[in-house]
């Protein structure tokens, strides 16, 4: 089984620094769904693992949370993509919890879910703790630079063996491309 973890908000859709609060304010980053479908069609099954801490700080509530997600699930379906499964922290940063990055518990959660090895599985993210949660789990952290990206990149401090994209289509064409290799 081929599998692919990503973020979400800054890899997916826009972040924002006021967290997505609505499905209003999710918005695609050009060209990520269309990157979705493209690893899909060629055997991919694509997983979302993402902090939203705004549950946990009351900036919204699980009915949004479905409701954004709702609108991503359609939005990837209208370019004929689809995610397996989207997993959640909904924990405050100041949680003791296993599933917030940069812990990989959410990352231990897909591999039994998935029944896989997450060795060399491609993680993608836009922070030092999306990355340091894949690698922590075996993965191949890949850093993009949309959404706080450029940032993390500035600070440096990332895992060993990071591969970096400007943005989810890239990454995604990068991976296809080593597949086809």
């Amino acid at each position: 089984m081929k599998l692919i973890i990503l973020d979400r908000d800054g890899v997916i859709n826009v972040d924002s620094a006021h967290y997505i609060k609505n499905p209003a304010e999710w918005k695609a980053i050009p060209g990520s769904l269309e990157a979705v479908a493209r690893l899909n069609q060629h055997g991919y099954r694509v997983v979302v693992a993402t902090n939203q801490s705004g549950i946990g700080r009351g900036l919204f509530d699980m009915d949004t949370l479905n409701a954004i997600h709702e609108k991503m699930v359609r939005e990837l379906a209208a370019v004929g993509g689809r995610v397996e499964a989207i997993f959640y922290c909904p924990h405050p940063a100041d949680s003791d919890c296993d599933c917030r990055k940069p812990k990989p518990g959410m990352f231990h959660r897909i591999a039994a879910r998935f029944n896989a090895d997450l060795s060399g599985v491609p993680a993608i993210g836009d922070s030092s703790r999306d990355l340091e949660a894949g690698a922590a789990a075996g993965c191949q952290p890949i850093l993009v630079l949309t959404g706080k990206g450029e940032k993390t990149k500035a600070e440096g401090n990332l895992p060993p063996g990071t591969l970096e994209f400007p943005d989810l289509a890239a990454a995604a064409d990068a991976i296809l491309q080593k597949d086809a290799a």
